[in-house]
Order: structure tokens, then C-alpha cells, then sequence
């Protein structure tokens, strides 16, 4: 009888072995492709990119400054340590963003093709997923549309790290900004988050940028320069004025930078400019500001985004920008670099 049970065990052994390393290696395959607990992957492959680099923030603290991601053969990878959830924002070589949601022991995969990288396609989690569908249906909408569409996804999804990104991109820190609206969605995301202190912090700033708004009269502030100088609104007299946040880590924000010294030489005393730096080491800027002869007064006190005169100034973002007349009223605020320099150079024309 024994001899009965070990053949039969050996025959079932013989059948069911192939199947059981299949899962087995299956199982090692998914385990070695799997993200660590603690960690946070972005990875993928472009078309038409073959070598290059992309560099990656985190508005919301996820990572300090600025990473660069390689990219080799069109394909790219990138790890970091992670606990709660952030926001990426992925800058490609001509300066246009994507913002990717990680998660602890997560993974994102980005495909697409470098000349359409508005079309990327997200996948991994389905805060990217949704952020993937809601581009799509953005990419068909007329501009004036755009507002709405993504109005309505935020009062959809209110508990969504994604719509926390959605308000401040479409509401707060575009050119043209809706604060009203903006306080109204942040509100309901609040009640939806209501362990989220930096939503709760954005709640509270709302009230002070109205400061910033267009047609309104520039805030009176004073504050001291990063030579220990004092800066007050009366700097701002010229023909046209600029008030600029900037920081070395923001390449958006040092291309504007970089337009603004060759506008200053160009028109020397019609164009008055304050810049405000949100960078954390103050002398590692003054040595920047005297390699590049930086001419205007530059303010930073270390304290990033916690800069006390970006609230009093209704600034928000890196880059920002207030352009202001002779008269102190604000005419246009957050104009990307080019659009800043084209105004620049039709009012002073």
C-alpha cells in the first residue's frame, strides 16, 4: 500500500511541478519589478527622444529642490524615498510640465512622444489614470472651456491629491486668476482632507492674495534685501515695473530672470524691478547675483515658500510676476518668460 501512495505522489509531483515553477517565477518576475515600501518610481519611454534629461520638484515637499532624470535610448527611471503622499512635476527640455502623484511603494509609467507631450499617458495608480483622462478631455476643449472642465472635476473628486494640483493650476496660478473660485473649491476639499495643513495653509493665503489682483493698486510692503538694504514699494516708480519670484533650482524661473537682465540694459531706467528669491541658502545667492551683476534689489530671507512679502504681494508660484505701471496699478500678473518679455517690449516700445 505504501509503495501504492509513494507512486501516486510521484506522478502528481511529475504532472503539477512545470505549473508551480511557472507561479513560482512569475512571482519573483512581479516581486523584482515592484516598488519598495517607502519608495517612489517614475519610469517610462518616449519616442522620438532618444538621449536627454528631464528634471523633477515636488510642490508639496515630497522631494527638496530640484532631481535630473537621464534619459537614455528614449527610456528613463527614477526612485525616491517617499511616506506620504506628493506631487511631481516633471519638467521636459522645452519647459512644459506634467505632474505625476506619487504614492509610498508605488509606480508610474510614462509613455508617449516627444513631440506631443501633451498627450502622455500616465498609468500605475489611479489619481495618474484619472489625470491621464482629464488631459485628454483638456487637449479637445476650446480655452474658455477649460476652467470648467476642470471645476467640475474637482467637485467630483474633492478627497483627490489630484485636484489639490488642479486649483492651484488653473485658479490661483494662472495668468489671469480666480481667487473667488478658488476659495470655493478649497473649501470643499478641506471638509473632504481635513488632515491636509497644507491645503488648510492655502485656505488661509487665498484671503491675502486678492492682494495681487489685476486693475488693483500694488500693496505697500517693506522688507530688506539680501544686502541688508531696504526694500519698500517706492523702488517700483519707473515707466513700467516688474515684481519677479525666482528660484536657482526653477528653470522657468532663471530663463525669466535671465530676460529681465537683458531688458534692464535695454531700457535702463524706464523698467524698475524687485525680485523676491525663494531659494533656502541666502548667501549662495548673493554670490549668484554678484557673478551674474545682477543690478536690481533682490529679497531672500531663506524661508521659501514661508517668505512673508509673497502673501502681502499675492504670489504664489515659481515663477511669479507682477507687471505695474507708473501709477502702482497691477496690469498683468504670472506671465510666462516670453509672454513677459513681448509686453515688456510693447509698452516700452
Amino acid at each position: 500500500m505504501a509503495v501504492i501512495v509513494l507512486d501516486t505522489l510521484r506522478r502528481m509531483v511529475r504532472k503539477t511541478l512545470p505549473f508551480c515553477l511557472i507561479i513560482f517565477f512569475a512571482l519573483c518576475f512581479l516581486c523584482s519589478c515592484g516598488v519598495d515600501s517607502g519608495k517612489f518610481r517614475i519610469e517610462g519611454r518616449l519616442r522620438n527622444m532618444n538621449v536627454g534629461e528631464f528634471w523633477v520638484y515636488s510642490p508639496d515637499g515630497g522631494i527638496e529642490g530640484i532631481d535630473t532624470i537621464p534619459v537614455r535610448e528614449g527610456r528613463f527611471s527614477y526612485e525616491t524615498d517617499l511616506r506620504n503622499p506628493a506631487t511631481f512635476v516633471v519638467i521636459f527640455p522645452n519647459y512644459s510640465e506634467i505632474p505625476v502623484f506619487g504614492e509610498s511603494g508605488k509606480g508610474v509609467t510614462i509613455k508617449g512622444d516627444a513631440s506631443h507631450l501633451k498627450e502622455m499617458d500616465i498609468k500605475g495608480t489611479e489619481e495618474n489614470e484619472e489625470m491621464t483622462k482629464l488631459r485628454m478631455t483638456i487637449n479637445r476643449s476650446m480655452p474658455p472651456e477649460i476652467p470648467g472642465v476642470v471645476e467640475a472635476f474637482v467637485r467630483e473628486h474633492p478627497q483627490s491629491i489630484v485636484s489639490n494640483y488642479l486649483v492651484q493650476r488653473y485658479f490661483i496660478f494662472d495668468a489671469r486668476p480666480d481667487f473667488r473660485k478658488a476659495s470655493e473649491l478649497v473649501t470643499l476639499m478641506v471638509k473632504e482632507q481635513p488632515a491636509n495643513a497644507r491645503l488648510e495653509e492655502i485656505q488661509k493665503r487665498l484671503a491675502n492674495l486678492r492682494n495681487g489682483q489685476l486693475d488693483s493698486r500694488l500693496s505697500a510692503f517693506s522688507d530688506t534685501d539680501i544686502n541688508g538694504r531696504k526694500v519698500t514699494q517706492d523702488q517700483l516708480k519707473a515707466k513700467l515695473n516688474v515684481v519677479a519670484v525666482w528660484a536657482t533650482w526653477s528653470f522657468q524661473s532663471t530663463d525669466m530672470m535671465f530676460r529681465l537682465r537683458h531688458m534692464k540694459r535695454q531700457y535702463g531706467s524706464q523698467l524698475g524691478i524687485v525680485a523676491v528669491c525663494l531659494d533656502a541658502r541666502p548667501q549662495d545667492v548673493k554670490r549668484r547675483l554678484e557673478r551674474d551683476s545682477v543690478p536690481w534689489q533682490t529679497i531672500c530671507d531663506g524661508r521659501l515658500w514661508q517668505t512673508p512679502l509673497l502673501a502681502k504681494l499675492g504670489l504664489e508660484d515659481v515663477p511669479a510676476n507682477l507687471l505695474i505701471n507708473d501709477r502702482g496699478i497691477i496690469i498683468e500678473r504670472n506671465l510666462k518668460p516670453q509672454d513677459l518679455e513681448d509686453k515688456i517690449k510693447q509698452l516700452l516700445k
